[in-house]
């Protein structure tokens, strides 16, 4: 059975499905269509989405679309159990979720602060996502039996949040955020470091991220355009790695298509 997945590789939604398809062995088994985010969806990924726009979706032959990241993933973890990725052990299994459950706010969190325009907005910004990796950290030192991972391997809850943590390289770029040293970050750091250098989660890299994303950082998302220019960095064309590295000041005078090689 091969299913066709519709995406956009630099999306970490998607990521996080090749992630789990890669630690099963079932890359080879989908049939990938790159969808380009520049320009209307077409009618028949419409179809299949229910008229949103709506980014991965599996469809799986004889049977109806799925779409959303997480719901995905539950679904290809239950259709191949083999080999396990999530904990089986229905205790082990909460435990990975406590920390799954705050990947939505962790998402949102980078992304908002990565596409804010107001400089005076930053520290607040920046201290908001601060938190959410100390209670990552508490989570880690409280319930984690794993001396790096969560348990003894890249699992679920690795595969949930290393997409996010490849993004947030745009956030060390663009806003020049790091973790500061002490105990209060010790746990995750080390947890993300490794999550970074996982072989299966090597589909993406800092310099696509950066490129890439550089439209984020003006503030403006999922393939809009920034005002006065007239190609997307999301562009296929010209490749991002042909192009030079955008600026890092977001909040000077913005780069023109030219100075970003996409014409």
């Amino acid at each position: 059975m091969t299913m066709r997945m519709h995406h956009i590789p630099v999306c970490p939604f998607s990521q996080r499905v090749e992630i789990l398809l890669s630690l099963k062995g079932l890359s080879g088994e989908v049939d990938y269509n790159v969808v380009d985010i520049t320009k209307p969806r077409p009618e028949y990924l419409l179809e299949l989405t229910k008229g949103t726009t709506a980014l991965p979706v599996i469809d799986v032959p004889g049977k109806t679309a799925i779409k959303e990241s997480m719901v995905i993933l539950q679904m290809i973890e239950g259709m191949f159990p083999e080999p396990a990725v999530a904990r089986r052990d229905p205790h082990e299994h909460a435990l990975e979720s406590l920390l799954v459950a705050r990947q939505e706010a962790f998402t949102i969190s980078g992304y908002v602060m990565v596409m804010n325009q107001d400089p005076d907005l930053s520290d607040a910004l920046r201290e908001k996502h601060l938190k959410l990796y100390r209670e990552m950290n508490d989570i880690l030192v409280n319930y984690a039996p794993g001396e790096t991972f969560f348990f003894d391997r890249f699992g679920w809850s690795e595969v949930i949040y290393t997409p996010m943590f490849m993004r947030y390289w745009f956030l060390e770029y663009f806003e020049g955020f790091e973790l500061p040293p002490g105990v209060e970050y010790d746990r995750v750091r080390r947890w993300r470091a490794a999550c970074l250098a996982e072989p299966h989660a090597q589909q993406v890299t800092f310099e696509q991220i950066v490129k890439l994303y550089y439209d984020y950082a003006l503030g403006a998302g999922n393939g809009a355009l920034p005002e006065g220019r007239s190609v997307s960095t999301f562009a296929f064309a010209p490749d991002w790695s042909a192009r030079p590295m955008p600026p890092r000041d977001k909040y000077g005078t913005p780069a023109t298509d030219k100075e970003l090689g996409l014409v």
